[in-house]
């Protein structure tokens, strides 16, 4: 299992208002629970079976348990109407990430919408309502009321996004050196992360640089430069560079034990130029890749708030992440040649996400262990080795990014996408994108809101989940901006176009 990602364990707690027979929260729980493990993994959930929450009494009760079960998330089931209070004390005082669902009616059959009537269509109102006076945040599924499979299918909805929410919550960011000259659109106030809990850690390149140079001889290169030789195969084309690569992936590595302190999680936002190149005698961008294909995402150009982004697409999709430019526009001859009549986008929906290096080999058709084309125009050829090079995998993708942006206001996009199974015919971890409805997006979101150029990838389709935990977290829903479908304007797009 990946180290820097929570295994989520949420537990299941019953509630029941005292004047509704306690046996409809007991029966309907067990046959929640059934349900989930008959289709689920098993470890996700635990069943609190020590009360029926009816009071504060047994909030408490409950609490200790599943804190002592080792859960790390919570689900508030309403087995019927539910007490308004314990319940929403229970979410108030319980750590971590919480959601609430409730059980839909059973049957008319034998008195079952008389005795057998749990209300729990009605109490989910009252709950939300005092969680609201609480001041709790908690995810409420989109239908929160359903059949026990239904609930069981909201709970596993809900694993990925409490583990996103409790990563952020033990997550610090390492970052390396100030932003690069002209690249002030990284520069964001960091105010807003701790405000998402999260903690951030500002050191020199000077300081990364003393570190590298003490990992010199370090006795595990020979074993970490043989597993790169192992990754790269035919791809290794400067096979010279990587002892250097190998004793900067240690101090990377070194650096996290020694920082991290008492959070659990982390991310690293790291320098790559202008100087890096010349005192350490290569680009990082390789060693980049192989972290955050290890669920340690590392963002280039110190972009601090692009390493956040990615490391919310590796706990939520369980997979590699990414960190693209939206850098250029297809040519129509490519257009034309391998996009027109083939798929269904217009020349404005596509565009390519590149970056010199530091997408990870599993997230490309092909690679190869290169230098770093536009440093090399003006430095020499020898000291910009270390990236890799290759076209990125087609298929389904999330294009999402959070940010602190200019006015120091926490937003975020999403959108659903594809890489096009097209040659680039380019340098760099490239890819041709392909968006509905890109062009209006990029101007009506990413331009309007003052978004930077890098982009974050999840290599899927997780924008329901991502789009909870922004929520989750406090990001204004209008604030969150996605690609409008044909015929529905942006607020700032103009009629008469």
């Amino acid at each position: 299992m990946n180290k820097n990602m929570p295994k989520m364990k949420i537990g299941i707690v019953a509630v029941s208002r005292d004047c509704f027979p306690e046996s409809l929260s007991v029966n309907r729980r067990k046959a929640l629970v059934d349900a989930y493990k008959a289709k689920y993994d098993a470890e996700d959930i635990y069943e609190c079976p020590i009360c029926i929450v009816e009071s504060e009494i047994h909030m408490v009760q409950a609490l200790e348990d599943i804190k002592k079960a080792g859960c790390n998330a919570l689900c508030v089931y309403l087995g019927n109407f539910g007490p308004e209070i314990a319940e929403t004390l229970l979410a108030k005082h319980f750590e971590g990430p919480k959601m609430f669902c409730a059980a839909a009616e059973e049957t008319s059959q034998d008195g079952g919408l008389v005795q057998g009537r749990g209300d729990a269509y009605c109490g989910m109102l009252n709950a939300s309502y005092n969680l609201k006076l609480r001041n709790v945040n908690a995810y409420i599924p989109e239908y929160p009321v359903g059949t026990a499979e239904e609930c069981a299918d909201m709970i596993h909805e809900f694993v990925p996004i409490s583990r996103a929410i409790y990563a952020l919550d033990n997550l610090k960011i390492i970052s390396f050196g100030p932003r690069p000259l002209n690249f002030l659109a990284c520069n964001a106030p960091i105010k807003q992360l701790y405000n998402l809990n999260v903690e951030i850690e500002e050191n020199s390149e000077l300081d990364l640089f003393e570190s590298f140079n003490n990992h010199a001889g370090d006795s595990r290169i020979p074993d970490v430069v043989k597993d790169m030789e192992a990754e790269l195969g035919k791809g290794n084309k400067k096979p010279e560079i990587l002892e250097k690569l190998a004793q900067y992936e240690l101090t990377l590595l070194d650096w996290i034990e020694e920082h991290k302190g008492y959070r659990k999680y982390v991310c690293i936002a790291g320098k790559c130029w202008p100087a890096f190149q010349t005192q350490f005698g290569f680009v990082p961008c390789y060693v980049n890749s192989r972290l955050t294909d290890r669920g340690i995402p590392v963002s280039c150009e110190v972009d601090i708030y692009g390493a956040l982004s990615e490391f919310i697409g590796t706990v939520i999709s369980n997979d590699t992440v990414t960190l693209l430019d939206i850098n250029n526009t297809v040519p129509y001859d490519i257009y034309n040649t391998d996009i027109k009549g083939k798929f269904n986008y217009t020349s404005k929906d596509v565009f390519m996400g590149f970056h010199c290096g530091n997408t990870a080999a599993s997230k490309l058709s092909f690679c190869e262990m290169k230098y770093q084309m536009i440093m090399a125009r003006s430095l020499p050829i020898e000291v910009t080795n270390g990236t890799l090079e290759g076209d990125i995998v087609p298929g389904d993708i999330t294009f999402y990014r959070l940010q602190s942006t200019s006015d120091a206001k926490i937003r975020a996009y999403i959108a659903h996408g594809e890489v096009l199974p097209v040659a680039t015919r380019s340098f760099g971890s490239i890819g041709i994108f392909a968006i509905p409805e890109m062009g209006r997006f990029y101007r009506h979101v990413l331009i309007e809101k003052n978004f930077p150029h890098h982009g974050a990838v999840m290599f899927g389709h997780f924008g329901k989940a991502l789009y909870e935990v922004f929520k989750y977290v406090g990001v204004d829903v209008e604030e969150i901006g996605y690609n409008q479908p044909a015929g529905v304007r942006y607020p700032t797009e103009n009629p008469f176009c």
